[in-house]
C-alpha cells in the first residue's frame, strides 16, 4: 500500500496587503495530482488546515473541489481529509456524504459516533489493506470538561490528558486492534502542536490549551505511522521516524523562507512501514528577505535573480539606519520604482532606526554603540521585557494571556 501524507494547504490565504496565493496553490495541486499518478499513490492523507479560514472564498473552494475531481484519474483509491484548527467543521462536513461516493473520506471534527473516526480502506484486490484512525483537530469540548476555578497548570494537565486519552481510546477500538492482529498496518492522523517541534510565526499561537505538552510517547504503539499537521516545517516528533509533520506545501510567512517544502511518501508491506521518502515540492514563488543597511538592502534588491520561478518573488525589507523614517522611505521608494516587477515585489518594509544613547551633558563619541528605539520593538517584545520585573513562575501564563489578547485583536 502506497500512501502520501500532506497537510496545511491553507487554501485562500491572503498574504500581506491582501495578496492572493491562488496561483501558488493551483501550481502545487496540479503538481500533487501528477505526483500521485507517477508515484502510484493509493491513499492520500490530508492532515488538516485545508483552508486558511472557516469561511473560504469561492476561489479556495473551487481549488479544493477541482483537485478532488482531478484525483479521480490518478489511480488513487481513497482520500482522507481531517479538519484543522483553521477549518470550519461545518464547511468540511457539508459535502461529506456526497464525497464518500468519490471515496473521499472527510472527518471535519470528532463525530457523534466515536468509531466513525476509524476507516478501513481496501487494497487493489478489494480486501482490507489499511486502517486509518482519522483524528481531526481536537477542540476544547472534545478533550475535557470545564472546571470552575482551576489553575492554568491544572487546565493544561487536563487538556494534555484528554488528548492522550482520545488517542488511547481509538487504539482500543475493537476493529483497530483486531485488524492490526491480522497484519494490517494502522495509521493515525492528528492536527496539534507536539513537544519539541519547531513552529514558525505563521502558525497561530493560541491552541486548545498548551498542546506543546503532547509528546511522542502519547501516541499508542499500535500506530505504524502518525500523520500530523499544524506545524509548517517538516519534522519528526521526539526523534521518531514514524511520527511526522509533513509541513505546508508553500511558505506561508517570511519566517518560512528557509524551510524545505515537501510531502511524504510511505510504503507499507507485510503490515509494516517499509519505506518513507520525502518528495520536494517545487515552488512557483519565492519569499525572500533583505535585512541590513540601506546600501545592503538596495544591493540585494537590484541584483536579485528570480530564475527558476514562475511568479515574481515577494520581499520582506528591513533597514537598520541612523537616517530618519522619512529619509529611508524616500530612498527605498526610488529603489522600488526601478525594480523589475517580474523579478521581485516588496510587500513588507520596516525601518529600525539606530540611535546613540548617552547621559545628559555627555559629549557624543564616534564609537558609541547603537541600539533600537522603542518604536522598533513589537508589542510582544515590549510586554516580554515588562515581564522581567514579575515573579518568574507567573511569566509564562501572563505571556500566553497576552498572546490570546493579540490573537483576538
Amino acid at each position: 500500500m502506497r500512501v502520501l501524507h500532506t497537510a496545511d494547504w491553507h487554501l485562500g490565504q491572503r498574504f500581506i496587503s491582501g495578496h492572493e496565493r491562488t496561483d501558488e496553490h493551483r501550481h502545487f495541486l496540479e503538481w500533487l495530482v501528477a505526483t500521485v499518478r507517477e508515484q502510484r499513490v493509493e491513499v492520500l492523507l490530508v492532515a488538516g488546515d485545508i483552508f486558511d479560514t472557516g469561511s473560504p472564498s469561492n476561489q479556495a473552494l473551487e481549488l479544493y473541489y477541482s483537485f478532488l475531481l482531478n484525483m479521480r484519474g490518478t489511480g488513487c483509491r481513497d482520500i482522507v481529509v481531517v479538519g484543522g484548527n483553521h477549518d470550519s467543521p461545518a464547511t468540511l462536513n457539508a459535502p461529506a456524504r456526497l464525497l464518500r461516493h468519490l471515496r473521499v473520506h472527510v472527518v471535519g471534527c470528532v463525530p457523534e459516533c466515536f468509531e466513525d473516526q476509524v476507516l478501513v480502506l481496501d487494497d487493489a484486490a478489494g480486501n482490507p489493506g489499511l486502517v486509518v484512525c482519522a483524528i481531526p483537530f481536537l477542540r476544547d469540548r472534545d478533550v475535557r470538561l470545564s472546571v470552575p476555578g482551576e489553575t492554568a497548570e491544572d487546565r493544561e494537565a487536563r487538556i494534555k490528558q484528554g488528548i492522550a486519552d482520545h488517542y488511547a481510546r481509538i487504539a482500543e477500538v475493537e476493529r483497530v486492534w483486531q485488524l492490526k492482529d491480522t497484519g494490517l498496518p494502522v495509521v493515525a492522523t492528528g492536527h496539534l502542536y507536539a513537544a519539541g517541534a519547531a513552529p514558525s510565526d505563521s502558525e497561530r499561537t493560541i491552541h486548545v490549551g498548551n498542546l506543546g505538552q503532547i509528546t511522542a510517547d502519547h501516541f499508542p504503539t499500535v500506530f505504524d505511522y502518525v500523520a500530523l499537521g499544524h506545524l509548517h516545517r517538516p519534522q519528526r516528533v521526539g526523534g521518531r521516524e514514524h511520527i511526522r509533520y509533513s509541513g505546508s506545501p508553500i511558505p506561508l510567512s517570511f519566517s518560512e523562507v528557509d524551510h524545505p517544502k515537501e510531502v511524504l511518501l510511505l510504503e507499507f508491506a507485510a503490515g509494516k512501514l517499509l519505506t518513507l521518502d520525502s518528495l520536494p515540492v517545487p515552488g512557483a514563488r519565492r519569499l525572500v528577505r533583505f535585512h541590513g543597511s540601506l546600501e545592503e538592502v538596495t544591493q540585494g534588491l537590484t541584483t536579485y535573480d528570480n530564475a527558476g520561478y514562475l511568479l515574481p518573488a515577494w520581499a520582506d525589507v528591513q533597514i537598520h539606519s541612523e537616517l530618519t523614517q522619512l529619509e529611508v522611505a524616500e530612498a527605498l521608494l526610488k529603489v522600488i520604482q526601478e525594480l523589475d516587477r517580474k523579478q521581485v515585489e516588496v510587500l513588507a518594509r520596516r525601518h529600525f532606526r539606530l540611535v546613540k544613547l548617552r547621559a545628559l551633558g555627555e559629549t557624543e563619541a564616534a564609537d558609541e554603540p547603537l541600539t533600537r528605539s522603542l518604536h522598533d520593538f513589537t508589542e510582544r517584545e515590549v510586554f516580554a521585557q515588562r515581564l522581567e520585573t514579575e515573579p518568574e513562575h507567573g511569566r509564562a501564563e501572563l505571556l500566553r494571556t497576552f498572546d490570546e489578547l493579540l490573537e483576538s485583536l
